[in-house]
C-alpha cells in the first residue's frame, strides 16, 4: 500500500494542488491523479479559516467517490456537518469563512455542496486503519486501546484531542500530550494541532504544520516515512502553533 497522507488543509486549496503536484500527482478533470496508483488520505478539517474550502469539499468528495482517497472527519467537518442538518451551531471559529462561501451561492448550488459534503461525512469512519492494522489515520490521535472502538469517549478523543476539560486562556481546550506516552505498534497519523514542523514521537506522527496560519501544508508518504510540505500564502500567526516540551 502506497499512500500520500496530507495534513489540515482548512479551505487552503492552492496549496493543496501544490502540494500534490510535488508529490508526483497529475490534475485530470478536477481531481489529482498519481500515474503509478498512489492514492492520498485526509486528517480531516478540509475547510474552514481558508479562502477556498467548498473547492476542497468537491475534490475531496470527487476522490472519495471514484475510491482514490481515504478521508476521516475533524472536529471542523463535525461542527459543518451539523451545520448543514440545521442544528445551533456558533457561526465562529473559522466556520463564519465556509458559511459566507456556502450562502454566496445559488441555492441550486448550496444545495449540491451540502448533499456532497453530507455523503462524504456520513460516509467516512471515525478514524481509518489501514495496512493491516500496522497504519491508523485518526483527525487528532487515537490511544493505542481505543483502536476497534467507536464509542462517545474515543469519539471525542479523535475529534478533540486528550482534552482535560479545562480551557487555555483563549478559549482552547487544555489537551494532554498523548504521543508522548504511545507505545502501540501501529503508526498513528493525525493532525488538528498547528507544529511548526512534522512531529514524530514514538510511533506517531502530527502533520498538521498550521498552513492557514502562515505555516506549510504537509503530506506524509507511506511506507516511505517521508514528509513533504508546501509554504503557505495566509499570514503567518505564530501564537496558533504548539510548541512541546
Amino acid at each position: 500500500m502506497k499512500i500520500d497522507i496530507i495534513g489540515d488543509i482548512h479551505g487552503c486549496y492552492n496549496e493543496f494542488a501544490e502540494l500534490t503536484r510535488q508529490l508526483g500527482y497529475e490534475w485530470k478533470d478536477d481531481i489529482p491523479v498519481h500515474p503509478k496508483g498512489r492514492i492520498l488520505a485526509f486528517v480531516g478539517d478540509l475547510t474552514d479559516r481558508g479562502p477556498q474550502s467548498l473547492k476542497v469539499i468537491e475534490t475531496v468528495y470527487s476522490l472519495v467517490n471514484k475510491k482514490l482517497a481515504h478521508y476521516v472527519p475533524g472536529n471542523h467537518c463535525n461542527k459543518l456537518y451539523r451545520f448543514f442538518l440545521g442544528r445551533n451551531v456558533q457561526i465562529k471559529h473559522g466556520l463564519e469563512t465556509t458559511v459566507a462561501e456556502y450562502k454566496a451561492l445559488p441555492s441550486e448550488q448550496q444545495a449540491e455542496i451540502r448533499k456532497k459534503f453530507m455523503t462524504l461525512y456520513e460516509q467516512a469512519p471515525l478514524y481509518k486503519v489501514l495496512d493491516h492494522g500496522k497504519l491508523v489515520i485518526a483527525h487528532a490521535g487515537i490511544r493505542a486501546d481505543y483502536i476497534g472502538r467507536y464509542d462517545k469517549k474515543v469519539q471525542t478523543f479523535v475529534l478533540y484531542g486528550d482534552i482535560t476539560g479545562e480551557t487555555n486562556p483563549d478559549g482552547t481546550p487544555v489537551r494532554r500530550d498523548w504521543a508522548k506516552h504511545y507505545k502501540g505498534q501501529a503508526w498513528i497519523i493525525y493532525g488538528h494541532t498547528p507544529v511548526k514542523e512534522p512531529r514524530i514521537v514514538n510511533q506517531t506522527v502530527n502533520i498538521d504544520t498550521g498552513c492557514v496560519f502562515g505555516g506549510k501544508l504537509t503530506a506524509l508518504r507511506y511506507p516511505e516515512m517521508e514528509t513533504i510540505s508546501v509554504p503557505s500564502s495566509m499570514p503567518y500567526v505564530p501564537e496558533k502553533f504548539k510548541e512541546f516540551e
